[in-house]
C-alpha cells in the first residue's frame, strides 16, 4: 500500500512563504515586506534584520543549520555555497545568528563560473543580492546537511549579470511597464501592474541505476553516443497515457511529496510517447517563481530518482530513433486586478484590446524569430529540434481557426464581424454526455502555439532553463507594446488607432501563421518561400547576440547591456565546444577500450570456429561470411575513429571561441556520426554476451 499523504498539511512546509511570514513577522515588518515585494524599491535594513531572525529561528526549528545564496550561473543549473549560522561566544561556545546583511548580500567567486570574458581568473569577486519576490526555502537531506536556501541574484564586482535570473527580474519589469502603457490607453486605469505567468511541462526519461553504470556515455555525456534500435520502440503508441508502472508510479509518488514540500503545484504527470519517458507539468505561477520551481523539479527529479535505483535523464535526445525530451514553455499576461490580456472571450472579433496584443506578439515574434530561436539553443536541443515529436527550427505562430479567420476578415475586410463557435461533440453514445466543444484544435507540431488563453513555446529543450525564453519573450513582447503605447497616447483616437494598426500588424506579419503540420518538410520548403529563418543548429543561433537591432533592443528596455549580450555570447559558444569535446572523447574512450577490444575478442572466437568446422570437413561459409561483415565494420570503425581523434585535437587547439564552435559543429559531430554508424553496425553482428554495455532494448524496458 502506498502511503498516505496529507497533501494540504505538507505543501508548502519546507517554504518560508506567505503564510509563515505573516505568522513569525510584526504586522508592520510584514506590511512592509509586502510592500517591496508589489511594488519594488530598496529594503530598509530594520525589516531585513527582522525578516533573517525569523527566517533562522524558523529554518532551526525545522532542523536546519545552515544557510545558503541559491543562484543561477550561466552554468543552466543552480549553485550554492553553504554557511553555517554559528558564530563564536564569549563563554567559548556558539550562538546561532543570522543578520539582516547575511540575508541580503553575498560574496562567492565571481571568477570561477562561466562569464563570457567579464571577470578574470585574478577577478574573483562577485555579489548575490536577495531576491524577495521568490520564496525561501529548505533543501532536506535525510543523510546530509539541512540547508536554508534563499533565492538571489548573481552579479560582478562591476555590477554586470552574471546570472539567469537578473535579466528575468529586468524583463518582468520591462513588460509589465509597457503592457501598463497600453491597456491605459484602452481605459485601465485600476491595475498598477502586469504580472507574466509560466507553466513549465517536463518531460524525462527514467532508467535503471545498475544499467546506467556500465554506460560511460550517460554518465558523462547525459545521452547515448552509440546503440542500434531495440526490436521494438514507439510505433504502436502504446506508452502514451499508457498505465505507469509500479516501480515509476512510486517514483511519482515520492516526487510530489517532495515538491509539495517546496511548495512546487505538481499537478500532472504521465507516461510520455517514447518507452521509458515521462512527464510532470506543474500549475501556473509567476515568471520569476516558476523558473525557481523548475530549477527544484529537475533538481529533485535526479535526487529521487536515486532513491529508487533509477536514474533521471533529462537530456534533449537521450537516445537516437525516438522521441527526446523537451520543455513546453506556456507563457500568460495578467493584471494584478485579475484580468488575463490574452483571453480573447467568447467573442474575440469584439475584443479590440485583445486583438491588438495578439497582432503585438505576432509582430514581436516575427521580427524576433533569431532570438526566440536562440533563448531555446543548446548542444542537447540541435539533436531534437525537428525530430520526431519537436517543433522544427522554424518559428512560426499557430492561432487555430477561430482566431485566423477573425485576422483574415480584418486584412480582407477592414472589420471583423463575427467569430466561429464551438460545435456540440456528441458521440453517439446514450450515456456520455455531449458538450460544446473548442473553438478551434490544437497544434503540437507548432513552436508557438496559441491555446486558448496562452502561447505556448514548444522548442525550449528538456535541461534547458527558461529564464532564457521568457526573459526573451517578455522583452520582444515590451518592445512591441511600447511601439503601440507610442501610437495610442498620441492619437486623439485611440480606439480607432488601436483598430487601424491591428489591422496593419496583422497584415505585415501574416507570413509567421501557420496552422498546419510543422514536422513536415513542406512546411520547410513553405517557410523558405515566406523568407522565415530556419536556424538549424546552436552555433548559428548564437550570431543574433550581438547584432546592433539586438543590442538596441535589450538596452533599450534594461534587461542587457552590450557587454552582457557579448559575454553571453561567448558563454554559448563556449559551452557548445566543450559539450561536443566531452561527447567526442567519451565515444573516443568507449570504441578504443570497449567496443574495438570485445569485437576482436569475438572475432577470435569465429576465427576459431571456423577453423574447428574446416577440420573435420564441414561448412563454415556461414561463419566466414560473418567474420568477413564483422571485419569490414571494425576496419571501417577503427578509420572513423582516427580521424575523429584528428579533429577533436584540431579543434581543441583553435583560440578563437566562435571558430572553435563551429570546428566542433562541422568536423567533429559529423565524424562521430561516421564513428556510431560502423559501431552500432557491429552491435547486430557481435554476441550479445561480448557486447561491452548494455543495449536500448536493456535501458528502455528495464524498469
Amino acid at each position: 500500500m502506498t502511503k498516505k499523504i496529507d497533501v494540504a498539511d505538507i505543501f508548502g512546509s519546507l517554504v518560508f512563504n506567505d503564510a509563515t511570514m505573516r505568522e513569525r513577522l510584526p504586522k508592520q515588518i510584514y506590511k512592509e515586506l509586502k510592500q517591496t515585494i508589489a511594488t519594488g524599491g530598496e529594503l530598509d535594513s530594520h525589516v531585513a534584520e527582522v525578516v533573517a531572525n525569523a527566517m533562522k529561528d524558523w529554518a532551526v526549528e525545522k532542523g536546519v543549520t545552515h544557510y545558503t545564496h541559491w543562484f543561477q550561473p550561466l552554468t543552466g543549473i543552480t549553485a550554492e555555497k553553504h554557511d553555517a549560522f554559528i558564530n563564536p561566544s564569549e563563554d567559548g561556545g556558539v550562538i546561532l545568528e543570522f543578520s539582516g546583511k547575511e540575508l541580503i548580500k553575498g560574496e562567492p567567486d565571481g571568477s570561477s563560473f562561466p562569464s563570457g570574458g567579464l571577470r578574470a581568473t585574478f577577478e574573483a569577486r562577485g555579489y548575490t543580492a536577495w531576491d524577495c519576490t521568490s520564496p525561501a526555502f529548505i533543501h532536506e537531506s535525510p543523510s546530509g546537511t539541512n540547508v536554508l536556501c534563499i533565492p538571489t541574484i548573481f552579479c560582478s564586482y562591476t555590477g554586470e549579470a552574471l546570472d539567469k535570473k537578473t535579466p528575468l527580474l529586468r524583463s518582468i519589469e520591462a513588460v509589465s511597464e509597457q503592457a501598463l502603457r497600453l491597456i491605459r490607453a484602452f481605459g485601465d486605469t485600476e491595475a498598477k501592474k502586469i504580472i507574466t505567468s509560466v507553466g513549465p511541462e517536463q518531460e524525462y526519461f527514467l532508467v535503471d541505476k545498475d544499467t546506467y553504470n556500465q554506460r560511460e556515455d550517460l554518465f558523462f555525456a547525459g545521452r547515448t553516443l552509440f546503440g542500434a534500435p531495440a526490436p521494438k520502440g514507439q510505433e504502436l503508441d502504446d506508452h502514451y497515457f499508457g498505465s505507469v508502472k509500479e516501480r515509476v508510479s512510486a517514483y511519482m509518488n515520492d516526487l510530489n511529496e517532495e515538491l509539495w514540500k517546496l511548495g512546487v503545484s505538481a499537478k500532472t504527470q504521465h507516461n510520455e510517447a517514447a518507452p521509458a519517458q515521462h512527464e510532470l507539468a506543474p500549475i501556473y505561477n509567476t515568471t520569476n517563481i516558476a523558473t525557481d520551481h523548475n530549477q527544484l523539479i529537475m533538481e529533485t527529479m535526479k535526487k529521487v530518482a536515486l532513491r529508487h535505483n533509477l536514474v533521471c535523464l533529462l537530456h534533449e535526445k537521450p537516445f537516437a530513433g525516438i522521441n527526446g525530451s523537451g520543455k513546453h514553455n506556456n507563457w500568460s499576461l495578467s493584471t494584478d486586478t485579475g484580468v488575463n490580456l490574452l483571453d480573447p472571450g467568447i467573442t474575440p472579433h469584439q475584443n479590440k484590446r485583445f486583438l491588438l496584443i495578439l497582432s503585438a506578439v505576432l509582430k514581436a515574434v516575427d521580427e524576433y524569430a533569431p532570438l526566440l530561436r536562440e533563448s531555446a539553443a543548446n548542444p542537447g536541443n540541435d539533436q531534437r529540434l525537428g525530430g520526431y515529436e519537436a517543433p522544427p527550427a522554424i518559428i512560426s505562430v499557430f492561432l487555430g481557426e477561430q482566431l485566423e479567420d477573425v485576422l483574415s476578415q480584418l486584412c480582407e475586410k477592414g472589420e471583423a464581424t463575427h467569430s466561429k463557435m464551438g460545435s456540440k461533440l456528441d458521440v453517439g453514445v446514450s450515456t456520455v454526455p455531449s458538450f460544446v466543444m473548442d473553438a478551434t484544435d490544437r497544434n503540437r507540431t507548432s513552436p508557438f502555439a496559441f491555446t486558448g488563453n496562452k502561447f505556448e513555446f514548444r522548442m525550449v529543450g528538456s535541461t534547458a532553463s527558461i529564464a532564457d525564453s521568457s526573459t526573451v519573450i517578455n522583452t520582444i513582447v515590451a518592445e512591441t507594446f511600447r511601439q503601440a503605447a507610442d501610437i495610442l497616447e498620441a492619437s486623439d483616437d485611440p480606439v480607432m488607432a488601436a483598430h487601424d494598426l491591428t489591422k496593419k500588424w496583422i497584415s505585415e506579419h501574416m507570413r509567421v501563421i501557420y496552422n498546419g503540420n510543422g514536422y513536415s518538410q513542406e512546411w520547410v520548403e513553405e517557410a523558405e518561400r515566406r523568407g522565415l529563418p530556419n536556424i538549424t543548429n546552436m552555433v548559428d543561433a548564437l550570431e543574433c547576440l550581438t547584432e546592433e537591432s539586438t543590442i538596441e533592443l535589450f538596452e533599450k528596455h534594461k534587461v542587457l547591456t552590450r557587454i552582457e549580450l557579448n559575454s553571453r555570447q561567448e558563454v554559448g559558444y563556449e559551452t557548445y565546444s566543450k559539450a561536443i569535446n566531452i561527447e567526442a572523447r567519451t565515444m573516443i574512450d568507449m570504441a578504443r577500450k570497449q567496443i574495438i577490444p570485445a569485437v576482436i575478442r569475438y572475432t577470435t572466437t569465429v576465427a576459431q570456429s571456423i577453423a574447428a568446422v574446416k577440420s573435420v570437413g564441414a561448412d563454415a561459409s556461414v561463419q566466414e561470411a560473418s567474420l568477413a561483415e564483422i571485419s569490414k565494420h571494425l576496419v571501417a570503425l577503427n578509420t572513423a575513429l582516427t580521424k575523429l581523434e584528428r579533429a577533436v585535437d584540431e579543434a581543441a587547439s583553435i583560440k578563437n571561441s566562435k571558430d572553435q564552435a563551429i570546428a566542433y559543429r562541422d568536423e567533429v559531430l559529423t565524424t562521430m556520426s561516421e564513428v556510431r554508424t560502423p559501431a552500432d553496425a557491429l552491435e547486430m553482428l557481435v554476441d550479445k554476451n561480448v557486447w561491452p554495455f548494455p543495449t536500448y532494448a536493456d535501458l528502455l524496458f528495464n524498469v
